[in-house]
């Protein structure tokens, strides 16, 4: 394995733990059981390549390798063991969610140019993989997605996969350089976002404009 593919799986697997433990501390937080938790957890952590690898028409990662069946299973025993510190308050979720957000969207883009598809196509892919496992995570638990909220989230994704297009255009950066410039955006946005309550605008209508039912 190459240096730069090395790189890339242990980013895959940060990314992996992160959002597997940010989806089990969830499902803590509701009071699943431990298979539950399990099941919420992978899929957090597998929803958005899934997705990514069916629309590149590439073999789906996961079912590639058992890791990352058992780095979730570590992440489940994680969350037993240190309930109490992983499972209270929300800024244990958001760091989690926004490590696992940007490391996701860093591979996404990566696997998209591998298999030989342009920069628009990967900025994209790099959005579905770090954002549509907190969809589906969301959909499992019951909660409103932050993907269709006014967070800036989506919004974080794309600014970290045209950092990656820009940086890339710049000789002499080694692609580790492009892709932690593109995961520090991310990371960044989403916390300078939370900080100064930065949000998308909110697409209103006034109710009397609605047809009468």
């Amino acid at each position: 394995m190459s240096q730069d593919n090395l790189f890339l799986f242990i980013i895959e697997m940060l990314g992996t733990i992160a959002f597997a433990i940010s989806g089990i501390r969830l499902a803590a937080a509701k009071n699943f059981d431990w298979f539950g938790a399990y099941v919420v957890g992978f899929v957090t952590a597998i929803g958005g390549g899934t997705v990514r690898d069916l629309l590149l028409g590439i073999p789906v990662f996961w079912m590639q390798s058992w890791a990352y069946l058992a780095v979730t299973l570590l992440s489940l025993l994680a969350v037993i063991v240190f309930r109490k510190a992983l499972v209270g308050g929300m800024r244990t979720l958001f760091i989690f969610d926004a490590i696992g957000l940007a490391l996701f969207v860093v591979v996404g883009i990566e696997k998209s140019y591998a298999a030989g598809y342009p920069s628009w196509v990967a900025i994209v892919m790099g959005i579905i993989t770090g954002a549509f496992g907190g969809v589906i995570r969301d959909i499992l638990i019951n909660e409103e997605p932050l993907f269709f909220r006014k967070d800036i989230y989506a919004t974080a994704c794309l600014a970290g996969g045209l950092v990656y297009w820009l940086a890339s255009l710049v000789p002499g950066l080694t692609s580790i350089v492009v892709q932690l410039a593109c995961a520090f955006t991310v990371i960044g946005l989403r916390v300078a976002a939370v900080h100064f309550n930065w949000s998308l605008p909110i697409l209103k209508v006034d109710p009397k404009d609605l047809p009468p039912k």
